[in-house]
């Protein structure tokens, strides 16, 4: 009876404890529940186990990111394999992103190729927001990229646009096509070389040749590293072997520009008055005892292979953009000229001091940049929960900004995937922000160059250098396909901004005695 009893008691307490054990997880889930539709958490698109949302990735990313946005909203989640991500869409949520919660998105994540990387830590671009970052942002603004610096190298960009235009000449005496593609890699290179350690980076056998063969593997060593980040945890097996060729080629690189910077060294600082480089200042602040950062050997070279990485094939791919936008649009090209005719006329090429009088000029190379920017995808990462366009943000989630998607936005450009240069007229009704174009991304439906603090600082530099090119061929030449009546505008694919195809055109000297007056 004693026993029936308790046995009883037991099942009754156990019943209770169960009821009141299920009340507690009900009224916990809906709790949780209620708290999460109160942040919520961006939308996200059906995934699949294992591979996540691979399988609605195209072969362009931004493009992809693009057509999900319009059915999932201007904030996504996006998970490619072991990697996970947020995509921003939109101008406005863009303008959350860069000014209302700037300084909680202003560092940037490493990718899969970071523990392979050299200099980890002393990159500047990808630096984490701090200390270090602030320090070489306030030394290129102030030294190494200031408007002062970029002129005094005015006439090294004038050297190589004028062997630009003979490469092309050669071409037409010869009856040959044009790769141009080709023809602006050389030309950026040249100019980024020269700027950087005072030597060219082609036509000759030397140091600044092997440096830029370097560094072209890196770039492509590290995009194909960067992808094992779908992989997750299993990225460290290395499976390609791509991770042991990266961190070979970053040696060879350490080993060469070592070389470089002690053969400098000893010849000790520049004089008063003489020209600098961007190699000079360096060594110069790592001398300085006053300095308000030591800077260390691995920070110069580091910085030197950002210099290489972001502003050679930025810049050649938005000018192979701009011919190929140019060629297929005739109306624009001959209106483009007749403005270099009036303006320059025909006894010599187009200067980068008379840029400011050429409007089209500098409108042709604006919409380039809308339809076709050097950096499609902007990335950050978050430093703390946030809440962003009404969802919750969490600490460590990397955001891309589809500048891309926002750039040929409908409902804020008209005619959004047309060339229409005449949109950043003074007279045309579609000028931007208080009848002001700027490039600092303050108006946040256009963003080329980024916006806020970690917007590029070498846009001042790529500018110049497109105008005087773009110019001078328009100028100088006119262009038929190599196949068919129109350039193939295709994209190519992955994170870069460059065409498919290279562009290869036959180029007809329209000024058979032109001759060049520096």
């Amino acid at each position: 009876m004693d026993l029936q009893l308790s046995t009883n008691l037991l099942l009754l307490t156990s019943f209770v404890f169960a009821f009141m054990l299920n009340a507690f997880f009900k009224w916990f889930s809906s709790k949780k529940q209620s708290s999460t539709a109160a942040t919520k958490l961006p939308q996200s698109p059906s995934a699949l186990p294992l591979i996540g949302h691979l399988h609605l990735i195209g072969k362009v990313l931004p493009v992809s990111f693009q057509s999900l946005a319009r059915k999932h909203g201007p904030l996504m989640e996006i998970r490619l394999g072991a990697s996970k991500c947020v995509v921003v869409s939109s101008s406005s949520v863009a303008r959350e992103i860069f000014k209302d919660q700037e300084l909680n998105f202003s560092s940037r994540p490493e990718f899969g190729s970071a523990e392979y990387f050299k200099y980890r830590g002393s990159r500047f671009v990808l630096a984490q927001y701090g200390d270090y970052w602030r320090f070489m942002k306030k030394l290129c603004m102030t030294k190494l990229l200031a408007v002062p610096q970029l002129e005094k190298f005015s006439d090294i960009r004038e050297e190589e646009k004028l062997k630009l235009v003979e490469s092309v000449s050669k071409c037409c005496r010869e009856g040959l096509p044009c790769d141009l593609s080709s023809m602006f890699v050389s030309y950026t290179n040249n100019i980024i070389c020269r700027m950087a350690m005072s030597t060219r980076c082609s036509g000759t056998d030397n140091e600044a040749e092997e440096i830029r063969k370097l560094v072209k593997t890196c770039l492509e060593l590290a995009g194909k590293v960067s992808v094992g980040d779908v992989l997750g945890p299993l990225k460290v097996l290395d499976f390609s072997g791509n991770g042991k060729k990266l961190v070979a080629v970053m040696e060879k690189y350490d080993q060469l520009v070592e070389k470089i910077m002690k053969e400098r060294e000893a010849m000790g600082m520049k004089k008063e008055g003489m020209r600098k480089d961007i190699l000079d200042m360096l060594l110069e602040t790592y001398r300085d005892p006053t300095a308000e950062l030591k800077i260390t050997r691995n920070d110069m070279k580091s910085f030197l292979l950002d210099v290489f990485m972001a502003g050679t094939d930025t810049s050649a791919a938005a000018m192979q953009w701009a011919m190929g936008e140019l060629i297929n649009n005739p109306q624009a090209f001959n209106k483009l000229r007749e403005e270099i005719e009036t303006v320059v006329g025909s006894k010599r090429l187009v200067k980068e001091s008379d840029v400011p009088n050429l409007p089209y000029l500098r409108a042709v190379l604006r919409e380039t940049l809308r339809l076709h920017p050097s950096a499609p995808l902007i990335i950050r990462e978050c430093a703390a929960d946030c809440q962003v366009n009404g969802c919750l943000i969490k600490s460590k989630t990397r955001v891309l900004v589809n500048v891309y998607a926002i750039m040929r936005d409908p409902e804020l450009w008209k005619e959004a995937e047309q060339f229409i240069p005449e949109r950043f007229l003074e007279s045309s009704q579609e000028k931007i922000g208080e009848h002001q174009m700027e490039f600092k991304g303050q108006n946040f439906r256009y963003l080329p160059f980024g916006s806020g603090r970690r917007g590029c600082p070498g846009a001042s530099l790529a500018m110049n250098v497109m105008h005087a090119g773009v110019g001078s061929l328009v100028q100088r030449f006119d262009w038929k396909c190599v196949d068919g009546e129109k350039v193939d505008l295709s994209q190519g694919s992955g994170f870069a901004a460059e065409m498919a195809r290279p562009l290869v055109c036959n180029p007809v000297d329209c000024f058979n005695t032109f001759q060049v007056l520096v």
